[in-house]
């Protein structure tokens, strides 16, 4: 099975709970095919939970859900040790985060320990419980959602752990045609769709391998190098350019685990669309995915609505484009 085909079948279950969301849909079985974890924000209503627990249906395997709250506990996560009278020996009880796939709904409204009890999972694929470690399903995923806008009862997420989502995706609203399909298709609730699996763990690990079979030229991994170390230059220093942005925007740039997402993103994102080798464009066109969440911005950047995409942009129109 190729890529377009794995992904069409995904697609077509997808969108019978999830109208639109295209773009964002095909970030996420990049994601997959990557091995990557996932941070959604969006306002709400803009089916952020919806979507991942659809995927987790369609692809079919074992989800688990975790609404973060402020009063959450990392024991509430990753699982405890639990003493048994029966016997009288403690015994662990293994968390939600044991699953295929991790919904961390609201992720921001958790504190910083509780956020921080993911950093072992998602890096190492094991947790650590009284003591003994744990390895996780194969394969797993963290798929977590945020508000970018409201501030009452949120923490901002540690650098450490955003730089461990591949990709950090922004969602928008639906365009008018799309959310009159809703009216007309979902406007009675008895008619809500219920997804069934079309894919599995099995064959994803299966569809990995065939990613690992695309090429990339040294040209392109030059390339990839050249954006990532293009975000510390403009951290270490520098006057601002003609355009607004330069140097003093940027309080640090993407680490090395940007690089190894452009790469190994990109190479997913080139076979998901039929391709045997990952081209400038592909890298182009996922570069901000990978980024914007990486490049931290100073306060004179944001008093001057600068964001990271911008910054991110500058860069790719400054980058020389290996031909």
């Amino acid at each position: 099975m190729n890529g377009a085909q794995w992904s069409q079948k995904l697609r077509q279950e997808i969108a019978k709970s999830v109208i639109g969301q295209e773009a964002v849909v095909e970030r996420l079985l990049v994601a997959l095919l990557a091995g990557g974890h996932v941070l959604l924000e969006g306002m709400p209503g803009l089916a952020k939970t919806l979507l991942v627990r659809t995927l987790g249906a369609a692809l079919g395997v074992s989800f688990e859900r975790v609404q973060f709250t402020p009063d959450l506990l990392p024991s509430d996560v990753v699982g405890t040790m639990v003493f048994s009278p029966a016997n009288g020996a403690f015994s662990p009880h293994l968390g939600p985060i044991f699953a295929n796939l991790v919904l961390a709904d609201e992720i921001n409204r958790a504190p910083a320990k509780v956020q921080s009890a993911l950093l072992e999972a998602m890096q190492e694929r094991q947790v650590t419980i009284g003591g003994d470690t744990h390895a996780l399903p194969v394969p797993f995923f963290v798929m977590a959602t945020q508000n970018p806008v409201e501030q009452e009862g949120t923490y901002a997420l540690p650098e450490a752990q955003t730089d461990r989502f591949l990709f950090k995706l922004l969602l928008d609203y639906p365009t008018l045609a799309e959310e009159t399909e809703m009216l007309a298709r979902w406007g009675n609730l008895s008619d809500l769709p219920v997804p069934k699996a079309v894919s599995s763990g099995t064959e994803l690990l299966a569809m990995r391998a065939e990613v690992e079979t695309v090429h990339v030229s040294d040209a392109v991994r030059g390339y990839i190098l050249a954006l990532v170390r293009g975000t510390r230059e403009l951290a270490a220093g520098g006057e601002s350019t003609g355009n607004g942005v330069g140097g003093r925007w940027l309080r640090h740039g993407a680490s090395p685990r940007a690089s190894l997402a452009l790469f190994q993103a990109g190479r997913a994102l080139a076979w998901l669309r039929g391709h045997d080798y990952l081209s400038p464009r592909l890298v182009q066109k996922i570069a901000p995915d990978v980024l914007r969440h990486r490049i931290g911005l100073t306060y004179e950047a944001e008093a001057a609505d600068v964001t990271a995409d911008i910054v991110v942009e500058r860069l790719l129109r400054t980058t020389a484009v290996p031909e």
